[in-house]
């Protein structure tokens, strides 16, 4: 994304204004300016040299003018002056939107009239190896929509990992770093059965709760067996505006998970619904299956079952459910914070269906688009 030009600047002592050409108007306050200084970071890591008990209490700016395509500022009582490109400033102005597409979230709610082939990414892994402007576009897609599909990916066990690294790092859990989702005898869990599963997000009893998760199809089945996604971000946004009291009381109260298996027993307690400091959806975590005895009062039991009970309805809705089959050789990869999955039930003696899984680290599979955005832009550090 390109930069917007500045049409004009001002200055006072304890601010600078910036008058972008596109209309937006940026304050810049003098002290954050002296503590973002360019050349008070270390030139190869680019970490900051000094800390803020080493800056004046008060800086101050003297003047300040357009040079060079960017800002330069001389600071009152200090004899050096300063340059901040445009770029900088923009990528950092409070209150534009970030210069980074992938951070620039997507909703899509009622996936029923959409078609997972039209509506999102796809990529052959062919071409992801060795197009990386198309990389780029499916990783960002990806991080926008909250999921993307890869095709022709060889219906091979191993497969998985030998395609990943264009996407992320892959976590190792319990399950070891892939896992098989097929059906066996006494399973110690659901997914590992023939029967349909409801819409869920994976491992929230866990800390952390993987970032990603990836499903390649070798075996799918013929007859059920149909993969389902929905938003996590867009009901919860649903759910807000529709029973705001609700959607309070699921941001409010812990829900501890639990998890327990032959060789593992994980616990954690996290909201249904995460919000960031400027309250924004951060997360859904939603396991009816993995929701262990609540930590409540009695007084507040009730109006926790009704929000909890009112967001699963929700989820229930099927014009809010995409329905999809991944054929042979398709793998798909969404975040496990936002998207919904589940499936259909099959019949394993009839049409037996073997999902190959694994999950990935949040900050690998962001981390992998800006490496990538900065190395086709022609940088080799950050604006």
């Amino acid at each position: 994304m390109k930069s917007p030009d500045i049409a004009g600047i001002s200055c006072a002592p304890e601010r600078l204004t910036v008058q972008w050409s596109d209309g937006v108007r940026s304050e810049f306050a003098s002290l954050w300016l002296r503590d973002n200084l360019p050349e008070d970071r270390d030139p190869h890591s680019g970490q900051r040299l000094v800390d803020i008990v080493d800056l004046p209490e008060r800086s101050l700016l003297r003047s300040a003018a357009l040079e060079d395509g960017g800002v330069r500022i001389e600071w009152q009582g200090e004899p050096r002056p300063t340059n901040f490109s445009v770029q900088w400033l923009a990528a950092h102005a409070f209150g534009r939107e970030s210069m980074r597409p992938e951070l620039h979230v997507s909703t899509w709610l009622e996936g029923a009239g959409m078609d997972a082939r039209r509506d999102f990414a796809w990529a052959s892994v062919a071409a992801l190896r060795t197009e990386p402007e198309l990389r780029l576009q499916w990783l960002t897609a990806l991080l926008r929509q909250g999921m993307a599909f890869m095709n022709e990916v060889p219906a091979e066990q191993s497969a998985i990992l030998d395609v990943l690294p264009l996407v992320g790092r892959v976590l190792e859990t319990n399950y070891g770093l892939t896992f098989d989702v097929r059906s066996v005898a006494q399973p110690e869990n659901l997914a590992y059965s023939d029967l349909g599963l409801g819409l869920h997000t994976d491992n929230p009893y866990r800390d952390p709760v993987p970032g990603f998760q990836a499903l390649h199809a070798l075996l799918p089945s013929r007859e059920g067996g149909a993969s389902l996604f929905a938003d996590g971000f867009a009901l919860a946004e649903h759910l807000r505006a529709s029973a705001p009291e609700h959607f309070r009381t699921l941001t409010a109260t812990p829900v501890p998970f639990l998890y327990r298996s032959s060789d593992a027993e994980l616990y954690a307690e996290r909201p249904l619904i995460q919000l960031s400091v400027s309250g924004q959806i951060a997360a859904v975590h939603y396991n009816n299956r993995s929701i262990a005895p609540l930590k409540l009062s009695a007084a507040d039991m009730g109006s926790f079952y009704a929000a909890y009970r009112h967001f699963a309805a929700l989820m229930r809705e099927p014009r809010f459910q995409l329905a999809t089959r991944l054929g042979e050789g398709t793998l798909v990869v969404f975040d496990n914070q936002r998207i919904l999955h589940g499936r259909t039930a099959f019949s394993s003696a009839r049409h037996p269906r073997h999902l190959r899984g694994c999950y990935l680290s949040r900050d690998s599979v962001y981390s992998e688009a800006a490496l990538l955005r900065r190395k086709l832009a022609g940088r080799k550090d950050p604006p």
